[in-house]
């Protein structure tokens, strides 16, 4: 935990100061970013799973725009 204590005639501006400067260079922001979003590991059977419905939903693509019954999409950024 880091603590900064107000010196004699020191402006809260300053303290306010010292305190971002002292918690930046502590690294306990970027820590706590890191561990913000934390997802646990997926086991091998979910990642197959998963992977096999990637590969299943993208051949059933493949197949249909051959067919003409699905409209390719174009790439890159839309026009309005």
């Amino acid at each position: 935990m880091i603590e900064v204590r107000r010196k004699d005639k020191e402006s809260f501006g300053a303290l306010l100061r010292r305190f971002t400067r002292r918690v930046q260079t502590s690294g306990l922001l970027k820590e706590a970013r890191k561990t913000r979003f934390y997802a646990k590991p997926a086991t091998k059977i979910k990642k197959r799973e998963s992977a096999l419905r990637r590969l299943s939903k993208r051949r059933e693509r493949n197949r249909l725009e051959k067919l003409g019954k699905l409209e390719e999409k174009k790439k890159g950024r839309r026009s309005s």
